[in-house]
């Protein structure tokens, strides 16, 4: 519909973004004018890392907000982009159970894992039961988004909890830093010199020289988790599990390229500018969180937390 002077509905409210655009880049200091690509990614990195770092040493309780929101809005960013592939996934219940995935493991253990799944796999089969337009796929990609993006996290809950502070915290951190020394020490040797295709139709930016420069990375971290008071880990059991964490991480980061390629898309989202989505940059963190707290718990290297009922 028209206005009686001829613009259209929406042309007030761009006036008004882009009064309250250039109002905000008048007064962006001069040297943050027109950054570059690499400037923008590296600011947009170093916030990411700060949250990330604090979060984990602060306490439990920020360790597990930093979880909650990373598993909602990389949720978020799965399920946009399943939509694009043709695919009516529950939105709502899947962002809601990955939230309190790890939620639930912190209050409940274990247990509150399978709560949460049952649940949800209650709700689903309702939601198809009633909604004529869901499909027995819609049903799958919703159940497993919010267990790719929050139950693979609650991993961490377990690592956090079963050492005092600060040291718990600093065990989360190692994992942190082991994911992306795998990523930096991959992309950095692979840049440089990477020749052979790790896996070309799926990520054709990976090379087999920056696959074992990233094993190298991840194992280098595993090793100095063995200084952390109250981890019983010897340097034996370092670097084998290093690299499987490091394996981990990479079928993670693949699998997230997969599902943007058949999706369509060159990154999960917007919010990380220079680095696309959130998922971007945590689809490695997913497997190697629970992986990680497998091996630590599983191999006594720390003591378990979370009872399991």
């Amino acid at each position: 519909m028209s206005r009686p002077d001829g613009a259209r509905e929406g042309d007030g409210d761009r006036t008004r973004a882009g009064r309250i655009k250039d109002f905000a880049y008048e007064k962006t200091p001069e040297k943050l004018k027109n950054a570059t690509d690499l400037q923008v990614r590296f600011r947009t990195g170093f916030v990411y890392v700060a949250v990330s770092v604090l979060c984990a040493l602060i306490s439990d309780w920020t360790t597990l907000a930093l979880l909650v929101a990373t598993a909602g809005i990389t949720a978020g960013e799965f399920y946009y982009m399943l939509r694009q592939d043709a695919k009516l996934p529950n939105e709502m219940l899947g962002i809601i159970a990955a939230m309190l995935y790890p939620t639930s493991v912190f209050a409940l253990g274990l247990t509150g894992a399978l709560y949460v799944s049952l649940a949800l796999l209650l709700a689903l089969i309702v939601w198809y039961v009633f909604w004529m337009r869901a499909r027995v796929p819609d049903v799958g990609v919703s159940f497993f988004g919010a267990a790719y993006c929050g139950m693979l996290l609650s991993g961490i809950i377990v690592v956090r909890t079963a050492l005092p502070d600060p040291w718990g915290g600093v065990l989360v951190l190692a994992i942190f830093l082991s994911v992306w020394a795998n990523d930096s020490f991959a992309y950095l040797v692979g840049s440089r010199f990477g020749k052979h295709k790790l896996a070309p139709r799926t990520s054709p930016k990976k090379s087999w020289e920056g696959f074992f420069a990233g094993l190298a990375g991840s194992a280098a971290f595993w090793c100095l988790m063995t200084l952390i008071p109250g981890v019983e880990m010897s340097i034996a059991q370092a670097i084998p599990f290093g690299v499987i964490s490091g394996l981990m991480g990479v079928l993670g980061d693949l699998a997230e390229s997969r599902i943007k390629r058949n999706s369509g898309f060159k990154d999960s989202g917007t919010i990380m500018p220079g680095h696309g989505g959130l998922l971007d940059r945590c689809d490695s963190l997913f497997l190697v969180a629970v992986t990680s707290a497998i091996l630590l718990v599983g191999f006594g290297c720390i003591p378990y937390p979370v009872p399991l009922a």
